[in-house]
Order: C-alpha cells, then sequence, then structure tokens
C-alpha cells in the first residue's frame, strides 16, 4: 500500500471530515477527496460513507484505520532506525574478541556504550585471531579485537592500544621480591606457553626474546588461555612471560614483574573488512579505546619486533 494514501486515509478517518482532514494534511480538499476516492478504487471497498453533511467509516474502513496505524507507526519507526544507524545510533555491531580482552576493557566499554546507544545491539563472539579473520570475510563479525597476524588483503588491521609483557612469577619464587627480573635469570626455570597453533606470532616472539637474552626456554607445559597460563604458574609449574593486563588477576599466588632492558610489547589490533567504516563500529572503538586504561595507550607506528 501506498504509505501517502494511508496517510490520507487516517486523517479523514480520525478527523470524519474532509474539510479539517485536508487542512491538516496541508493539501486542497478536492485533491484530499480525488485521493481518497482512488484509494478505495484500487482496494476495490468502500472505506468511507459518505453524505452531504457527514462522513463515517464502513466496517472495511474501520478495520483498515487499525491497520494502518500500525503500518504508518512501523514505517515511521524503520526511518528512525534507518537515519539513527547511518549515524552510528542504532542497529547491531557483532565483534569477535581474544580472550584477554575481558582483561583489557571490552566489558567496561560494551557496559558504557550500551547505556549511551541502548538502540544499538551488540554481540560478542570469543575467537582466535584467524578465526576471526575468517568470520569478517564471511561478513559473520562486523569487526575483531585480536592479536598480530599475517592478514588478507581484505581485512584491514589497526593498532588499538599496546602494553608490554611482565614476568609472571609463583608468589614464593626466588626473584619474587625483586623489582625488576632480568628474563636470562629465568634460563634454567620450566615455562608455560601456549601452542603455536594457538598464534604463532606470540609464540614466536617469547621464543625469540628468550633467544636473545641467552637461552632456549623449556616449554614443560601448554595451555590455550593466559587465564590458564596464570593458574599453572600459581601452582608452581613454571613461569611464563603475560601481557601487563594480566596483572588484573586476582591471585594472591602470583606476582607479576616487568623485565630488565628492551621492553617486549603486547599489541592489540583492531580487524575490520577492508572499506568498512560502519558509523556504530567507529564509535564503539572510540569506547574501548578509552577503557584500555594505563599504561596501555593508543599504539605508535607498528615496530619491526611488533606482537599481538
Amino acid at each position: 500500500m501506498d504509505l501517502k494514501q494511508l496517510r490520507y486515509f487516517v486523517a479523514v478517518a480520525e478527523e470524519l471530515h474532509f474539510g479539517r482532514a485536508a487542512k491538516r494534511l496541508f493539501i486542497s480538499q478536492p485533491a484530499l477527496s480525488f485521493d481518497i476516492r482512488k484509494f478505495e478504487e484500487r482496494l476495490g471497498v468502500q472505506l468511507l460513507a459518505r453524505t452531504n453533511k457527514t462522513v463515517a467509516l464502513t466496517n472495511a474502513g474501520q478495520v483498515l484505520l487499525g491497520e494502518a496505524r500500525r503500518l504508518l507507526l512501523q514505517a515511521s519507526e524503520a526511518e528512525r532506525i534507518t537515519v539513527r544507524s547511518a549515524h552510528g545510533l542504532a542497529g547491531r555491531l557483532r565483534i569477535g574478541f581474544v580472550n584477554s580482552m575481558l582483561y583489557r576493557g571490552m566489558p567496561q566499554a560494551v557496559r558504557r556504550f550500551e547505556a549511551d546507544y541502548p538502540g544499538v545491539e551488540i554481540v560478542l563472539k570469543e575467537m582466535n585471531t584467524s578465526e576471526q579473520v575468517h568470520a569478517i570475510q564471511r561478513m559473520q563479525i562486523d569487526m575483531g579485537c585480536a592479536h598480530w597476524g599475517n592478514f588478507p588483503s581484505d581485512v584491514t588491521s589497526t593498532p588499538v592500544f599496546s602494553e608490554p609483557f611482565l614476568i609472571c612469577l609463583p608468589a614464593g619464587h626466588a626473584l619474587a621480591k625483586r623489582r625488576k627480573v632480568d628474563l636470562q635469570a629465568l634460563a634454567q626455570e620450566p615455562f608455560i606457553l601456549f601452542p603455536r597453533t594457538v598464534s604463532p606470532h606470540y609464540h614466536d616472539l617469547i621464543i625469540a626474546q628468550c633467544v636473545s637474552a641467552g637461552f632456549s626456554p623449556l616449554i614443560r607445559h601448554e595451555a590455550r588461555l593466559w587465564q590458564t597460563v596464570v593458574t599453572m604458574v600459581g601452582f608452581g609449574m613454571g613461569v611464563a612471560l603475560v601481557p601487563y593486563t594480566l596483572r588484573q588477576i586476582e591471585d594472591p599466588r602470583v606476582c607479576f614483574l616487568p623485565l630488565k632492558g628492551e621492553t617486549l610489547l603486547s599489541q592489540v589490533l583492531l580487524l575490520r573488512r577492508s572499506g568498512d567504516a560502519e558509523p556504530v563500529a567507529e564509535r564503539f572503538v572510540d569506547y574501548l579505546r578509552d577503557s584500555g586504561g594505563e599504561p596501555r595507550k593508543l599504539a605508535q607506528a607498528p615496530s619491526s619486533r611488533r606482537p599481538s
């Protein structure tokens, strides 16, 4: 049905007077009468019973009035949502994220964003970096928060923030009371790390850092999540290099100490489809950056040693 004709009909049905309805619609009475008659002819039913003095709704007109009001309300709402979505104020945002983002401000950013923009529905999907890339290509998610990797040309990556790695030790370790730890001092310690298949770049970066310190780390145990790594350290099963943000895990069985010398950085990247710049996604990125906190900061130009 033509929305204009529906609006004209509703005006007449509510006013039960062509003159008042025409004035309300800012059109002439003859034009309104003509449009209503054409509308009835198109439907093949009489909607209004007219006399020289009165206008009344027929049974068909009564039924149409309720449906017309509902359709006009839906059309108005669809228009409102479309306009708001174009300005990043409404819609649905599907975000892929690596598990450590739970400690990098993601929950806080989602809560603040949904409070400020209740018309936007955020859907989070936990995925590793490779899974996020594939999901972006298949348009299953709108953006991702991931680690470094080799990305195809149709996926762009933008640094969001970076942070240093720390040494994670059992609380009772002989080095736990130091202010900083030389990585070489851990040459004889069993390390806990995740499998290379989970994040090749991170895995190789940590191995390379140990090699540059003069030793090849003894990887005794493997875990898929940073939280699991920290828990295993707490059980005295080894030591680990972890991003600064893991300090938020409150476990009295572990301690986190900075490294001496060159700082090893962990970097979070925003992944999106090339050429995709949805306003709602742009707005959420601002919230995510604001929730990052110190010492996490907006990453500068990537260096040759950029981790993820």
